[in-house]
């Protein structure tokens, strides 16, 4: 199975979202509804105004259909943003849409919570739609943007 994977094997950063690949595993358990969480709390971009850069906190909450998105390369699809210029709504549904392409989750969510840029916090959030029901799904729990006050 790791043999066509980014999984045990160097590999470079992905010069662009775009060449960024997307491995995926088969879920050991595919008749179970959970959440599997990711949190990128260092997730860098490019403004695509002004060339500056921009960091956000992101969290990814999805449940799994027959698909898992390895780990590895998930963070070389992160990593490979640093370079990439967009605005943070392009960004944060960017990410979840390639997910969801990828991976045909029963459900995802993102949020995407950005520092300020200009003195205004930019925070966003997409989903697919409705959680399943009476699935557990905790708080993605990052305080809204205070400054030093």
């Amino acid at each position: 199975m790791t043999e066509d994977m980014q999984l045990g094997r160097p590999v470079p950063v992905p010069a662009s979202p775009d060449e960024a690949v997307l491995d995926r595993v088969p879920n050991p358990h595919p008749g179970t509804d959970y959440v599997t969480r990711f949190t990128c709390p260092e997730f860098t971009s490019l403004c695509p105004v002004t060339g500056q850069p921009d960091f956000a906190h992101i969290v990814i909450d999805y449940v799994p259909g027959d698909w898992l998105v390895e780990s590895k390369s998930l963070k070389l699809f992160m990593v490979s943003f640093r370079n990439h210029a967009a605005f943070h709504e392009d960004c944060t549904v960017g990410i979840g849409k390639r997910l969801v392409a990828r991976l045909e989750p029963r459900w995802l969510r993102i949020g995407g919570y950005w520092f300020p840029r200009g003195g205004i916090p930019i925070d966003v959030f997409w989903q697919t739609g409705n959680p399943p029901e009476g699935l557990w799904i905790p708080d993605q729990g990052v305080s809204p943007y205070r400054g030093r006050g």
